[in-house]
């Protein structure tokens, strides 16, 4: 069984096509199932879009809602399509995105930390002039928040757990090898997954996220894998979800899961 559990569309402000497109787009690459997991509003402020190139506006969260349940409907015994939604971790904000997304009858949420020290992940600028010590501890800072956020509830899956390699692939070579280890740890005891996200090929890092090694210790310590492409445009749905299945079979794994109603599916490999 094929599926992805990630993509995009045009409401988040940087990602092409409709949700439709999405559905198309996976039906002609022979899934099975398709999620779709726009980003979430920003929560953190009054204002109705403060990010209008990163977040949807608050008031097209229950379109978006709307629109994904109509497709379902209208595509059900052609593609599986799931209600899926990416949500920000920011502690100071947690509660109030909680509340938010409470309503609404999601598969399953991704939680992605976006931000550390209020700086993006991917700004290649956060690590100038830093020393070696201070990127170990914006490095623990990073996991430190995953492992906060397995531990809220709030979500099935952990988006790309080492992304922030992604604009500065030196990030991998930061010593921080016990903060992974005890991330990897509370993810599973949190019977969360992580994914597998091929996203990683449009950054300077490429390849996945996570890497090989991470996908070695998430087998140790017992984690759920899924998959997601964190497609942006519509060509990129399922993207080298084959590569990413033998690799993963490879390493050692026999399974992988997605999420229906918030219940893990389990996959053979």
């Amino acid at each position: 069984m094929k599926f992805d559990l990630h993509t995009h569309h045009f409401r988040c402000g940087h990602a092409d096509g409709n949700i439709r497109d999405y559905i198309e787009a996976a039906i002609a690459a022979n899934l099975q199932v398709i999620g779709i997991s726009d980003h979430t509003p920003y929560f953190g402020s009054e204002e109705e879009q403060p990010f209008p190139h990163i977040a949807m506006g608050k008031s097209e969260i229950a379109n978006y809602v709307a629109e994904v349940l109509k497709l379902k409907a209208e595509y059900e015994g052609v593609i599986d399509v799931l209600l899926g939604i990416e949500s920000d971790y920011f502690p100071a904000h947690a509660e109030v995105y909680r509340q938010a997304l409470a309503p609404y009858p999601f598969d399953y949420i991704i939680g992605s930390v976006h931000h550390v020290r209020d700086i993006s992940i991917f700004n290649k600028n956060r690590w100038k002039k830093l020393s070696l010590e201070e990127q170990i501890a914006d490095k623990k800072t990073y996991y430190e928040m995953i492992r906060d956020s397995a531990k809220s509830g709030m979500f099935q899956i952990m988006g790309h757990i080492d992304a922030m390699k992604g604009n500065y692939p030196a990030f991998s070579d930061i010593p921080a090898a016990k903060a992974i280890d005890d991330t990897l740890q509370v993810i599973a005891d949190c019977d969360v997954a992580i994914e597998i996200n091929t996203s990683g090929k449009t950054k300077l890092s490429g390849g996945w996220y996570p890497s090989d090694d991470i996908l070695e210790r998430a087998l140790f310590y017992g984690v759920n894998v899924t998959f997601g492409s964190d497609a942006h445009k519509p060509s990129r749905v399922g993207d080298e979800w084959e590569e990413v299945r033998t690799r993963l079979k490879e390493i050692g794994f026999n399974e992988w899961v997605y999420f229906k109603q918030k219940r893990k599916v389990t996959v053979p490999l």
